[in-house]
């Protein structure tokens, strides 16, 4: 692993870093895995059980909580967030809730594929491979491998020619 620059960043003992790795400023790491020359941006946190793959990108202002898995290649934009509950609340019968009173559900993102600045997926979702999320999305469904999806929520907009 090699920093870009002397910023706070907070990596536990406990993340599995590839080699080649780069990490920038103000970063929250914890219990997750990143694959061999990945790039992970300023003001990311990765969660644990997240699993970043080989040579991905992902941007600042990142968030990928547990249960998010990116396979190779995959390409994440500036402010792009995941999420992994279904039906989130801050109280079970009264009394802050715990991880035991929720479900993580995972998400999938294959290999080779980009989701734009500023999306939000909801969990559960798989983006296919060489799929494209345009900026600002909401995928609250499947991304069909090599489609073109866009909006709230994102539709497909045209099949997108798939470059290895």
């Amino acid at each position: 692993m090699s920093s870009s620059n002397e910023a706070i960043q907070r990596i536990a003992p406990d993340v599995k870093l590839g080699r080649g790795v780069r990490i920038f400023g103000f970063t929250n790491l914890y219990g997750c895995e990143i694959g061999d020359d990945t790039k992970i941006g300023t003001f990311v946190e990765i969660q644990k059980g997240s699993k970043i793959g080989k040579r991905c990108k992902v941007s600042s202002h990142t968030f990928i909580c547990e249960g998010v898995t990116l396979e190779d290649e995959v390409f994440i934009g500036h402010n792009v967030v995941f999420t992994n509950d279904r039906f989130p609340r801050a109280t079970t019968g009264g009394k802050l809730s715990t991880d035991a009173d929720w479900v993580c559900v995972p998400t999938l993102v294959k290999r080779g594929a980009a989701i734009g600045s500023g999306a939000v997926l909801l969990c559960g979702v798989t983006i296919g491979e060489h799929a494209l999320v345009g900026a600002g999305s909401v995928v609250t469904r499947d991304v069909p491998a090599g489609a073109t999806v866009a909006g709230n929520p994102a539709r497909i907009l045209k099949p997108r020619a798939v470059k290895a």
